[in-house]
Parts: C-alpha cells; sequence; structure tokens
C-alpha cells in the first residue's frame, strides 16, 4: 500500500472542512433545510357540557321560581348564570294556601261605592259597569247576589222575551251574599224552593244563567253537575260547593235539583289562578252556592213568602231548563 505524503495529506484535510460545515445536523447531505411549516390551526374542543340535574324534581307547592327564571341572561346569545341547574329555594319557601274568600262572582272593582240601587233609572245617561242573573221568587220579586247589585246607581232585568224593566233593591244581606230586588211589571212565574233542608253530597244540579255576557251567548247558559261538599270555604255553613262550571255573571243564578227545586243560588267559584300559584295546580270545577235554606230565611226575613214544593217528577236536564228559562232573568247594574 503506498503511503500519502503528510503535505498532501493535510492539504486534503483541509479542503474538506468547509464541505462538512455546510451540512446541517439532520439534513440529508448538501441539500437546504426543509421549509418550516405552521402547525395547522388546532379545532376548538367541544363545550363543556352544562351538568343536568341529578337530584329528584321538588313536589308540586314545595319551591317558588326564582325571580327572571326563564328569562333570557345578558348578553346576546349568552344563557344566564347557573343555566340547566335546578332552581334552588330557600328553606321554609312553602306558599300557603290562600285563606280568605274568593271574590264572588260578577263583583264589581275595587273603589266602587257600596251603596244599593235605588228606584228606576234616574235621569241622564247611564252605562252598564256589570251584570249578573236573578230570579223570581215571588210576584214582582227577584233575588240575586248581593255583589250583584253592590255600587250600582240603578238596576234593569231583561225578561226572556228582551223586555226590559227597572228593578228596585229593597233588602240586602252582605253576610248571606243575598239581595231582593222589586219590580213594577210582572218578571214571570215564580221558581218554588225545596221544602226539605237536607241536601246529599253527589245530588245531580243544574244552574241556569247569564255567564260571560257579551263574549259568550247573549242568552241563557245551563250546565250540569254535583254536590261536592256540604259547606263552603273554610266549612262555611251558608254554602254549599259544587261541580258544574260556572263563570262571572252566573251571579244570583238559580242552582236546581232534578225536580226544578231551587236548592241553592249561585255565588262564586274558586280562584283558579291563586290556587295555582300557591300549590303549582289548577283546580277543577271547585264552584259555590248559597244553600236554599238561607234563601228561605232571608226572605221570610223582609216579609216575602216563598213558594216551597217537597214533592215532583224526576226531569231531564233539559227539562229543568225550559222550566227555569220563563224564571230566570238578565240584571245589569247601572251607573
Amino acid at each position: 500500500m503506498r503511503s500519502t505524503p503528510p503535505a498532501l495529506a493535510l492539504a486534503s484535510l483541509l479542503a474538506a472542512l468547509p464541505v462538512a460545515a455546510q451540512k446541517p445536523s439532520g439534513s440529508l447531505g448538501n441539500l437546504p433545510p426543509p421549509a418550516q411549516v405552521a402547525p395547522p390551526p388546532q379545532r376548538p374542543g367541544p363545550a363543556p357540557q352544562v351538568a343536568l340535574p341529578r337530584d329528584k324534581p321538588p313536589p308540586l307547592g314545595g319551591t317558588t321560581r326564582p325571580p327572571g327564571f326563564g328569562q333570557p341572561g345578558p348578553g346576546v346569545g349568552q344563557p344566564p348564570q347557573g343555566f340547566g341547574q335546578a332552581p334552588q329555594a330557600p328553606p321554609g319557601q312553602m306558599a300557603a294556601l290562600p285563606r280568605s274568600k274568593p271574590p264572588p262572582l260578577g263583583a264589581t272593582g275595587p273603589g266602587q261605592a257600596a251603596a244599593p240601587g235605588q228606584g228606576a233609572t234616574p235621569p241622564g245617561p247611564r252605562r252598564q259597569v256589570s251584570s249578573g242573573t236573578g230570579f223570581v221568587v215571588a210576584p214582582r220579586q227577584i233575588m240575586t247576589n248581593q255583589h250583584v247589585v253592590d255600587g250600582c246607581a240603578a238596576m234593569t232585568a231583561r225578561l226572556p222575551n228582551g223586555q226590559e224593566i227597572a228593578a228596585t233593591v229593597i233588602a240586602a244581606d252582605t253576610q248571606r251574599d243575598l239581595a231582593l230586588l222589586r219590580t213594577d211589571a210582572d218578571a214571570g212565574p215564580v221558581l218554588p224552593f225545596r221544602r226539605a233542608a237536607e241536601m246529599r253530597r253527589g245530588e245531580a244540579v243544574v244552574t241556569y244563567g247569564f255567564p260571560l255576557a257579551g263574549l259568550l251567548s247573549s242568552g241563557p247558559t245551563l250546565t250540569t253537575g254535583d254536590v261536592s261538599a256540604l259547606a263552603g270555604i273554610e266549612d262555611n255553613p251558608r254554602q254549599i260547593q259544587i261541580s258544574a262550571p260556572v263563570q262571572q255573571g252566573n251571579s244570583g243564578g238559580p242552582l236546581l235539583d232534578l225536580r226544578g227545586h231551587v236548592v241553592g243560588v249561585i255565588v262564586s267559584k274558586l280562584n283558579a289562578q291563586r290556587i295555582a300559584q300557591a300549590t303549582g295546580d289548577i283546580p277543577q270545577n271547585v264552584n259555590f252556592a248559597v244553600k236554599h235554606t238561607e234563601a228561605v230565611d232571608f226572605m221570610r226575613e223582609h216579609g216575602v213568602q216563598p213558594l216551597l214544593e217537597g214533592t215532583g217528577t224526576v226531569r231531564t236536564a233539559a227539562e229543568i231548563g225550559e222550566v227555569a228559562h220563563a224564571s230566570t232573568l238578565f240584571l245589569r247594574c247601572l251607573r
């Protein structure tokens, strides 16, 4: 083997050094390093899921919704704070059931005078402020509720043939919520009261009156139901509870049994909105009537003799409506 002279070996070594210095670490030969490519943008990960409530929902009436529940939160498209979490009510905040008597059907608004109507319509224009129902209990004598005549400057009664006659309040009882009116013209045949004082739960009854006049039919409306309880709100002994549907304007109308005898005077219905706010549930078919025994006593106290009957033929609801039609009147309260 030939030996390389020392000078030639040194020159070869020096010539190779610049080439070696141009090679970047990890490069391929003398090729330039690859261009730096920006990393792809990262996709946003899924938004954190809202935790669903795991506990059992509160019972009806157990909690109340906090203020603003269900309203849009601050900012556009931003959910309110705590969205998706079960609303928590502070302990001891269960709403109490209403204890007061619900407003009677067809009652006048707050701030109205409490003077009963006096005589026929006085001179000058009058306008209707409320309406109700009445029925003939004696010749030219009409019974209705006290709250129907409350604050009225004048009253009129519309007969089944469409004729309107003037009516004068002659007696009123705020405790019973009953009133008597007198008419100068014949108001129709007298409806008899049941002679027996007893009422039974489950007994079928019929209502006849003029609910929501101007919104529903301008003519009378008949509904059917049963006696649900023998007392009113908070065990009021003057009233009975019925399931027959009634509305504003039914006030003062007759409640009849299947023999056509008056067994009550429609007076009020349970305030469903207040009960729903207190309990979270909407009551159904909870209405009230003044007992016929209270109406009979009220008439006698004011010198009016009621017509009492103890027997009769059981009839259909349609036949009862035909009996009541000629004696049930649409009342208007004027001011």
